[in-house]
């Protein structure tokens, strides 16, 4: 089961609260044109390329038969692949923004099974060659409020609605099977940026949620961290790469999927 990282989110959010002091000292010492290079805009939009390592493990139940639970690397083959990642920004004052993100993730491959899988209730046997394919999209829609808002940095919270699809298929010359799980879900998450200086952004930001057991039907957690630098040519353009991870585990009645995407990516931004 896919958990909150309670380690790294303590850290970040550690790191978070120690950036205000330096955040506040940096706008009482520095003068006026030392004003950071990149917040002074009302629509961002940026994109960027992430190639995350693979871990999933999908499990499908079909008339009454309980499937098996599928590894993504070990049973089907999967290979790091890079994907797009598109982020929208509307900032109609300096404290409040309202973001929009969308995640899709996919993935296919040609595989020889090397054991036995049950998959929507028919059995794939071993050597079978099959087709799989396995894609999750991700909806990020939130608010970010910052609290601590200086020239030269921020500290702010986020509350966010995701919609979640995440959508699995096996294909083999005997059987043709796929499964499909939605889940809108909520989260919550603390936010922070520091200019060390004027051109150049450090942000770390964590959010995330646990939701309990709902009677023997439905079960979910999920966080996302994700930290990176900002160079910002002008207050209009600038060039953006980190590390981000996403962990989700959902259960459907007896459906599953367990997950967890983490890894480099690179991109860029335009401000408005």
């Amino acid at each position: 089961m896919c958990r909150f990282d309670r380690s790294i989110a303590a850290g970040l959010l550690t790191c978070a609260a120690l950036l205000v002091p330096v955040v506040a000292t940096a706008q009482f010492e520095a003068p006026q044109n030392s004003r950071a290079v990149g917040e002074d805009y009302h629509i961002e939009v940026s994109g960027g390329f992430w190639r995350p390592s693979v871990f999933g493990i999908i499990a499908s139940e079909q008339f009454g038969i309980a499937g098996s639970e599928i590894n993504f690397v070990s049973d089907l083959g999967f290979e790091t692949t890079r994907f797009m990642d598109g982020r929208l920004i509307l900032r109609p004052g300096r404290k409040h923004k309202f973001r929009v993100q969308y995640t899709p993730v996919s993935y296919e491959a040609d595989s020889q099974l090397s054991r036995d899988i049950v998959f929507n209730g028919i059995l794939y046997q071993v050597n079978l060659p099959v087709a799989s394919r396995f894609d999750w999209t991700v909806w990020r829609f939130g608010y970010e409020f910052d609290f601590i808002s200086t020239d030269r940095g921020f500290l702010g919270i986020l509350l966010e609605g995701r919609y979640t699809q995440m959508e699995a298929s096996l294909e083999s010359a005997v059987n043709s099977e796929f499964t499909r799980a939605r889940a809108p879900l909520p989260a919550i998450g603390a936010i922070a940026r520091l200019y060390p200086i004027r051109n150049l952004s450090i942000t770390g930001e964590i959010s995330g949620l646990k939701i309990p057991k709902i009677g023997e039907d439905y079960e979910a957690s999920y966080a996302d961290i994700d930290v990176y630098g900002t160079f910002n040519f002008t207050n209009n353009v600038g060039v953006q790469g980190g590390w981000r991870r996403m962990t989700t585990f959902l259960r459907i009645e007896e459906d599953q999927g367990d997950l967890k995407f983490q890894g480099f990516w690179f991109g860029g931004a335009i401000r408005f």
